[in-house]
């Protein structure tokens, strides 16, 4: 475990081109402008080792987030309450569970994706996903997706 994920908010103007341009490209591919990655970064000017490299580490925020949907996959521990512990920790940041899935562990360890709907009551994200991350038997917690 050892190391914590932490988040930051940063302006434009500070933020590396290469990373701007992996923004880009994903949105190419979101909107299907682009049917490939190789198409998506050909365009934007940036290589497919940039793009992968960066890409799930690399999110354009949106100052209303409320109603957004956060889709976050994570690894943990197959423990007996560990996933209620998790869940008790977005339900006390007043985030809306609406999907789980998870995966048969596999060598005692759980792959999940959540949905999680923000809502004008939600909390913090970013503290809600470092406290997820931070509880005994969680691996990591990503941001696949935000809608």
């Amino acid at each position: 475990m050892g190391e914590t994920t932490r988040y930051f908010v940063v302006k434009q103007k500070a933020v590396p081109e290469v990373l701007l341009k992996v923004i880009e490209a994903k949105r190419l591919l979101e909107s299907e402008k682009v049917m490939t990655i190789q198409e998506a970064v050909d365009k934007v000017g940036i290589s497919r080792s940039s793009f992968y490299k960066y890409k799930d580490d690399i999110f354009q925020f949106h100052d209303n987030s409320q109603g957004t949907t956060l889709t976050l996959t994570f690894q943990m521990d197959d423990e007996p309450g560990l996933l209620s512990d998790v869940l008790k920790i977005i339900a006390d940041f007043g985030a809306n569970i609406l999907t789980i899935h998870q995966s048969i562990p596999i060598n005692g360890i759980a792959s999940l994706s959540l949905s999680v709907q923000v809502l004008p009551t939600t909390g913090d994200i970013s503290n809600m996903l470092e406290t997820m991350e931070q509880q005994k038997g969680v691996h990591y917690v990503k941001i696949i997706a935000k809608e």
